[in-house]
This record gives C-alpha cells, structure tokens and sequence, in this order.
C-alpha cells in the first residue's frame, strides 16, 4: 500500500508559466506543502518531468542542490524580480 496521495494534475496555465519561467531563466519564490509541512523557497526551475503518472519541476535549490517536487504539491510561485 502506498502512503503518497495519487497525483492532482494542476492547471495547464500554471504549468506554461513553469515552462516559461523555465526557458526565461527566472527563479521563483515558491510555496510548497507537503501533508502538514510547508515549506517557502527561491529556487531556480531547470526542466518538468512526468515520472510514474506524476509532474515534476526539476530544480535547483539555494545551496546548489538538483531536486525533483511533485507539481501538485505546489501551492503558489511566482517570478523573483531581477
């Protein structure tokens, strides 16, 4: 039995604001949640994956770090100026 939620897809307008954002090379500020647990982030998206039925960004975190978060784990993000 598995304890991860089956994947919600998200908006597809939200999804092409990732790709874009993605091909601009923007960081955003992002707005994760995670069963209890949330978690605010800037972070810097590299690419979108589905891997086993479910999105993914693919990014780099601020130490540098490449991690894959589920898409419908994303609460809110948008665009960190300059």
């Amino acid at each position: 039995m598995s304890l991860t939620p089956p994947y919600k897809p998200i908006a597809c307008e939200r999804y092409s604001e990732l790709e874009l954002a993605i091909l601009r090379g923007h960081h955003l500020r992002t707005h994760w949640r995670r069963g209890e647990m949330d978690r605010i982030a800037v972070v810097r998206p590299l690419d979108l994956r589905t891997r086993r039925g479910a999105e993914y960004l693919i990014l780099r975190d601020a130490a540098g770090r490449r991690q894959w978060w589920r898409l419908d784990r994303l609460v809110s993000f948008e665009p960190v100026p300059g």
